[in-house]
């Protein structure tokens, strides 16, 4: 097993296309750390020629009053009769996070602060998914289209152990690009924002306490990448079973561009928390879920669900396919 793996790894390492992709991965993520500062620059320009200086400051606005504003509207939600259990804790946690920087003036981090890129550097998984589908979508349907297929299956060894080690080269990879992508961002941040005296807060045991950004920035990486494994076993699933690179890529990232548009369409319907695109892991672990009642850990059943339904079509598929034709 260990051999086919490594076997699958250098077809993968030796294609000129996975170093394109590398590059533009490193190219985008710098792409788009350059494109925040710059945002940040002119927004900075534009405060201080208005007489208020934003450098190292959560808004141009004071932060006690966003925090102020931030609690009325937790605490109009609270009032909420219809408010599901899990939100409401959850809620309920940003209200007392709120009220202890009120309290004890804590300032948060500000927006174009070094703390904040590297908590939202999570946001590069967008690439490396991206990249991760391509790779995970043809590492099956090219073994048909080339008509190499046959010489890897005339060897002695099972078919599902062929499959398997083109999965966990796929996974591998997007473990990769993911690490590629998040070191960029981190270097990029150290280099275009300076930090600020803010503090990240979280609850932890029913009291508030300080944490590193370095803790919600691993957090939701790890998140993201449970996300990209999913959409990958989808891609590497539509690929095995159509033989078909193409279809599988398109399918895949039709779905990942409008599945959160789909989603919302139905979010008034019950089915809508059993779509496997339906949730990103980060999202709802950061609150941003447009869908009633919908914790982290039911989210993440669904996609582990998903993912295990993919890979048993994927594995029975290929196990019972002629390729002699």
């Amino acid at each position: 097993m260990l051999k086919l793996l490594q076997n699958e790894w250098m077809k993968l390492w030796n294609k000129k296309a996975t170093w394109v992709m590398a590059i533009l991965l490193v190219a985008g993520v710098a792409g788009m750390m350059g494109l925040t500062k710059w945002i940040s620059t002119t927004e900075g320009n534009r405060a201080e020629s208005g007489g208020v200086s934003v450098e190292g400051q959560a808004d141009a606005q004071d932060w006690r009053m966003m925090a102020e504003a931030e609690r009325e509207g937790i605490a109009a939600q609270l009032a909420d009769p219809d408010l599901s259990s899990s939100r409401e804790a959850e809620l309920k946690e940003e209200l007392q996070i709120v009220e202890y920087r009120l309290a004890e003036d804590v300032e948060p981090h500000g927006s174009y602060s070094r703390q904040q890129m590297i908590k939202d550097s999570s946001g590069i998984a967008t690439f490396a998914m991206l990249f991760a589908i391509i790779v995970a979508a043809g590492i099956v349907a090219t073994e048909f289209s080339d008509g190499t297929i046959k010489m890897l299956l005339a060897r002695p060894v099972r078919r599902w152990k062929v499959l398997t080690s083109k999965f966990a080269a796929t996974a591998l990879f997007g473990a990769l690009l993911t690490t590629v992508g998040f070191v960029v961002s981190i270097v990029m941040a150290y280099i275009l924002f300076s930090p600020d005296g803010g503090t990240e807060l979280a609850v932890t045991g029913g009291e508030v306490t300080e944490i590193s950004a370095w803790v919600p920035a691993i957090y939701h990486l790890l998140l993201a990448f449970v996300n990209i494994i999913v959409y990958t076993t989808f891609a590497f699933m539509i690929g095995s079973v159509f033989r078909s690179g193409a279809l599988a890529i398109g399918l895949s990232l039709f779905i990942f561009f409008t599945g959160s548009t789909v989603s919302a369409l139905l979010s008034r319907y019950e089915i809508a928390k059993y779509l496997f695109f339906s949730h990103d892991l980060v999202a709802v672990a950061q609150g941003m879920t447009f869908l009633e009642d919908v914790t982290l850990p039911f989210a993440a059943a669904v996609l582990g669900a998903y993912a295990v339904v993919f890979l048993i079509v994927s594995y029975l598929v290929f196990s019972k396919r002629d390729v002699t034709a």
